[in-house]
Formats: structure tokens, sequence, C-alpha cells
């Protein structure tokens, strides 16, 4: 099901249809995307199954066009488009999942079998070319056009005017704090090959609100701020390096300030969610992480001595765990 979601989206089913603004027979579809007619007609026959498209028969003919679900998210040109996220799982993590029986055997990040890449430091290894960065950042932005702005209206963040957005990538979740929160201004930590695509690919200058520090978190001093937001950051790195992280932003953070983790969270006893379990051993595959429920976040933050920790689930794939200096 996977590969055929992959197929049709790499091959450009879903931007044909939505570009056609008609239903079209599968020989049309194959000639305008220099496809085999019979293999387009399999392709398009499981993705009606998957219920991606619909199909009806017109004079004796197959006609096909877009699922609903398949125009909001599949299309190139939809604002909510997941075409990036999808691309990147197909191009690389997919490749990685290859190799799931050797991580789970060795415990350990798959870069090595699946890309001929050391895999001692994931980042250089997930960040091996510029093409690499950027389909990166790509997944992110889709990822936080559609999840950010319900992880960062989860808490009222209103008091915390000076926000630093640590591994901020593309700045998608900046830009939600900057439209939500008309007093922030936002800082984005990255590193410096991500700092320069971000202003290249996806944040204008007109963003005035919103400004670049070049730096790794682990090495580098952060800068001085109200809020710290880590999205999606811990769950890549150990415990130990997670409380390593924490305990610099803690030292960084102003009196009365915090950090907020935006995280999928599983469920105390690990028995769900299931797209939060598959999330884990993504982190298996692909870094040295792993998904965490709020007892074992919570553990992290108060190690790094952060204090009144309150959890809020959103309800939708990813929560929020805010804590206080």
């Amino acid at each position: 099901a996977v590969t055929t979601l992959f197929a049709a989206c790499e091959l450009g089913v879903f931007d044909l249809l939505s570009q056609s603004k008609q239903s079209m027979r599968a020989a049309e579809i194959a000639h305008r995307l220099k496809t085999n007619v019979d293999g387009m007609e399999r392709l398009l026959a499981a993705c009606v199954g998957l219920e991606l498209l619909h199909v009806e028969m017109i004079e004796g003919e197959a006609v096909y066009y877009n699922a609903e679900l398949s125009r909001i998210y599949l299309t190139r040109s939809s604002p909510k488009s997941l075409f990036q996220s999808i691309q990147y799982n197909s191009q690389t993590i997919y490749l990685c999942w290859h190799n799931l029986t050797d991580a789970v055997r060795e415990g350990r990040n798959q870069y090595e079998r699946a890309f001929g890449v050391s895999s001692k430091d994931f980042f250089e290894a997930l960040y091996r070319s510029e093409e690499e960065v950027l389909k990166f950042m790509e997944l992110m932005n889709s990822v936080w056009n559609i999840c950010g702005r319900d992880v960062v209206t989860a808490f009222d963040l209103s008091t915390f005017e000076k926000i630093c957005d640590l591994g901020g990538c593309s700045g998608a979740i900046a830009k939600q704090c900057v439209l939500t929160y008309p007093e922030a201004m936002v800082t984005i930590f990255d590193l410096p090959k991500v700092v320069e695509m971000s202003k290249k690919h996806f944040v204008s200058a007109e963003e005035n609100r919103i400004s670049f520090q070049e730096g790794d978190f682990f090495r580098d001093p952060l800068p001085v701020a109200d809020l710290y937001v880590l999205a999606r950051i811990l769950h890549d790195w150990t415990d130990e390096k997670c409380v390593e992280l924490l305990i610099k932003v803690n030292k960084a953070c102003q009196p009365g300030g915090g950090v907020l983790l935006i995280e999928a969270l599983l469920n105390e006893d690990k028995s769900g969610p299931l797209t939060v379990q598959l999330y884990s051993l993504n982190m298996l595959v692909q870094t040295e992480g792993r998904e965490r429920s709020p007892t074992e976040y919570l553990r992290l933050l108060e190690a790094a001595g952060f204090k009144d920790i309150q959890v809020q689930r959103t309800g939708k794939l990813y929560d929020t765990i805010l804590g206080r200096k």
C-alpha cells in the first residue's frame, strides 16, 4: 500500500488529475505521464482500492478522478500538501526501513547500509548533500504547515516575547508563533547549512520578527530567550544527550522562562498510539533516539532543573509539554 502511494505521487498521478479538472481514462493518464498503459491501469485500480482515487464508468470505459483526501494532501499545489513528505519517505526513510531487522539486531541506525555513509554522526548522514538538506526541510515544513498551529496554541504562550526555536529548520513553527502571538520575536537556531537553505527557500526577508543564529546546540552558546521551543528535537537523541541539551537550555533561559517540547507521545504503558510506535521504530533506523511517554519526558525535564511541568494533549498527532525554570 505504501509503495503504491509513493509510485502514484512520484509519477504525478494526483497532480495531473488535479490540473485536468476532469476525470481521465487510464490510457490518457499513461500517455500524459509517459508510462505503460497496462501498468498505469493497475496502479490506478490499486489507488481506487486505497480510496485515493474514485472511478466511474462512462460509455463502458473507466475514468478516474482524485478523492478529496488526495486533492488536499497529495497534490503539490495544495497549501496542505504532504507531497514533499511522501517523497522524502519514499527516497530516504523507506531505504533505511529495508534494514529494520538489522536495526533491531544491532540497536543502531542504518545509514551505512542504506546509503554507504558513516552513521556515527547521524545528522552528517542526514544532511549528506544540499539536496538531502532541502528534502528534509521540505518534509518538516509540510508537517508543520498542517500541525503547527495546534501545537503553538496548546498552551497560551503570549507571556513569552523572546522565543528561540532550537533546530528550527524551515521556520514553519517560528511563522506560526509570530502569526499567533503579535508581540513575539523568534530566533531560529540551527546549523549553518540549514540556516542558509531556510533563508533561501522558506523564510523571506519580509519576516522581520524572525531572525537566525547559526550554531550547533550541543557545542555552541544558545541565544538568551524567555521560551525555548524544541519541536521534534529530543526524539532524535539518547536520554543522556537530551538531559545535556536541556541543562544547557535551562542555564540560558531567562528567570521565569520555560521550554516547550513538541513531540508525538506514547501512552504510559507503550500500548499506543500505533503511529507513535511506528515513529519509534523509525527513530531506531534513522537516529539514536526514540519516542517517549509523558512521564519519560517529565523525568528528562526534571533532571535538567525544570519545574511546574504540564502536558497538553492536542488530540492530534503531536502534543506539547511546557516546563518552567
